[in-house]
């Protein structure tokens, strides 16, 4: 019974779009008569995206001042945090060029779309430099509240939140009016989640009926992608991980400890509700306390190299399912780096995952309407994400400790933890 309570709201989206995609099978292009209940649950979505953002990334920056404590141990984690976020990146980038999820998918009608949207829009040539300040800021104030330009309020909502901390005392009835904001925003997504399973239900039936049912195979060869490269990232490199943060005795150590925090994030799908389990485990690992418990905690929040692999099958899904060239040296880099910001930066902020996929949409340009197509994505992943996100923090823990105290820090903890015992 609790595992069907953790699992209630996947389960409920998965039947929804199951029971969509089947309508859509059956009634092809008929299916588009629900099409407005799609649409109602994106014009909701779109609504509460502006300040939704602009709440919960100034109140994540503007209520950090405390982490100022952190020093070596904090950069030491952003390190590994960051290092460990592009090696997957990069590895999913590999992974989804040698497997096409989209193979033999018939996209010409999805293409229309966009072919419709670009037509609708002025083309100009812009420099790299020209690019760059248009990819990171506007020209107006008002052009911020505006769905396509996610990636500059996400800029300004750093500064804003960054301004507050810096104010101090000064700024805490603003920090405090963020933190409101932020928790009354996600209570206003709460709301609207409810209506989730048959907007996007409704949706997919509609996808399903233009495209066909060829779509559902590209989700299912995205599924097979995403298992194949979470066991070859699991057991490999979080093996090579422990061999850098202690040796031979560090992959002993490691596995050792490492199976009751993976079945939890497995029975929770949770990273949060693992938290407790992962301190335990890095403990026993012999990760100092101050280590663990720093990590552990900001890693639950900060550290996703589960959803790095998501961001980048959502990316090339959508490029592949476009059309768009994806083989050009800037285009690689855009990938792996908005892919970066997805998984490991936008899971530090209440409700990252919908904001990193409308970041997605607005950086490469696609329409706001395909949104629903990578959600799908985030909710068929959710199990092995979790598991690399959450039992990813406890091997991160020993790197940390290498850095911090040394190549020798593992043998040194258990020569005293033996003269505690003796």
């Amino acid at each position: 019974m609790q595992l069907l309570k953790n699992y209630k709201e996947t389960i409920t989206l998965l039947l929804a779009i199951v029971i969509g995609g089947i309508a859509g099978v059956i009634y092809g292009q008929d299916s588009s008569v629900v099409k407005p209940f799609g649409d109602l649950f994106l014009n909701l979505m779109f609504m509460i995206i502006v300040p939704l953002v602009f709440f919960s990334v100034s109140s994540a920056i503007a209520n950090i001042g405390e982490m100022k404590r952190l020093g070596k141990i904090l950069g030491a984690i952003v390190l590994v945090f960051s290092v460990t976020a592009i090696i997957s990146a990069v590895l999913g980038y590999i992974g989804i060029r040698i497997y096409n999820p989209l193979k033999g998918v018939d996209t010409s009608a999805i293409m229309n779309i966009m072919a419709d949207k670009d037509s609708d829009q002025s083309t100009e040539e812009l420099s790299f430099l020209d690019q760059l300040v248009k990819t990171f800021t506007v020209s107006d104030f008002p052009m911020l509240f505006s769905k396509s330009n996610m990636l500059q309020l996400i800029v300004f909502s750093i500064l804003f939140g960054l301004a507050t901390a810096m104010a101090g005392e000064k700024g805490k009835p603003v920090a405090n009016l963020l933190a409101s904001g932020s928790a009354i925003m996600m209570n206003v997504v709460k709301v609207v989640m409810y209506y989730a399973p048959i907007g996007l239900g409704c949706y997919f039936a509609t996808i399903v009926g233009e495209l066909g049912p060829q779509i559902l195979n590209g989700y299912v060869r995205v599924f097979v992608l995403y298992l194949a490269l979470s066991v070859f990232y699991y057991f490999g490199f979080f093996t090579l991980y422990a061999f850098f943060a202690g040796g031979k005795e560090g992959v002993r150590v490691f596995w050792k400890n490492a199976i009751t925090p993976s079945i939890t994030a497995i029975a929770t799908c949770s990273s949060a509700a693992c938290i407790p389990v992962n301190l335990a485990a890095v403990k026993k690992m012999g990760v100092p306390q101050d280590i663990a418990e720093t990590v552990i905690p900001l890693g639950a929040n900060t550290h996703k190299d589960g959803s790095v692999f998501g961001g980048v099958c959502k990316i090339v899904f959508l490029f592949l399912l476009f059309g768009k060239d994806m083989t050009s040296f800037t285009s690689v880099l855009s990938i792996i780096g908005v892919a970066f910001l997805v998984g490991a930066v936008m899971g530090a902020i209440p409700s990252g995952g919908m904001i990193g996929e409308m970041l997605i949409l607005s950086v490469f340009g696609f329409p706001p309407e395909v949104l629903p197509i990578i959600a799908i994505i985030s909710t068929i992943i959710d199990i092995p994400a979790t598991l690399l996100n959450s039992t990813g923090n406890t091997v991160c823990g020993m790197m940390v400790s290498r850095l911090i105290e040394g190549k020798d820090w593992l043998s040194q903890r258990a020569g005293k933890l033996k003269e505690r015992i003796g």
